[in-house]
């Protein structure tokens, strides 16, 4: 491949790509590249995937489908955190150990 038309097809593929971390979504290669996977990368590696035909803009429906997918991951995380952190705290009240102890009951006074 020459070099001179490489690097000028990727600085037109980059210079067309709009944002700063396109998706994209990658395809089957002969070494052995998994299809399907969308990523979220810079505009330089997009643009140099592109050009090597490892990978290709990901459609809306990709990357609605990746976003759902980072919030469901971003929620369990937040949630397993939430539960790492969960503390339980025991507070004894006086005035119910005192009722216990005149009672001779397990139960406090009214119930």
């Amino acid at each position: 491949m020459d070099l001179r038309r490489y690097f000028r097809k990727m600085r037109e593929i980059e210079s067309e790509l709009i944002e700063e971390y396109p998706m994209i979504v990658s395809l089957e290669t002969s070494d052995g590249g998994k299809p399907g996977l969308v990523s979220e990368v810079a505009r330089e590696a997009a643009a140099k995937m592109i050009v090597e035909g490892k990978a290709a803009l990901a459609s809306e429906s990709e990357r609605e489908g990746y976003r759902k997918e980072q919030a469901k991951t971003k929620a369990a995380s937040r949630k397993a955190e939430l539960a790492r952190r969960l503390q339980v705290a025991i507070v004894a009240d006086p005035e119910m150990q005192a009722s216990f102890s005149t009672t001779g009951n397990r139960t406090p006074a009214g119930e």
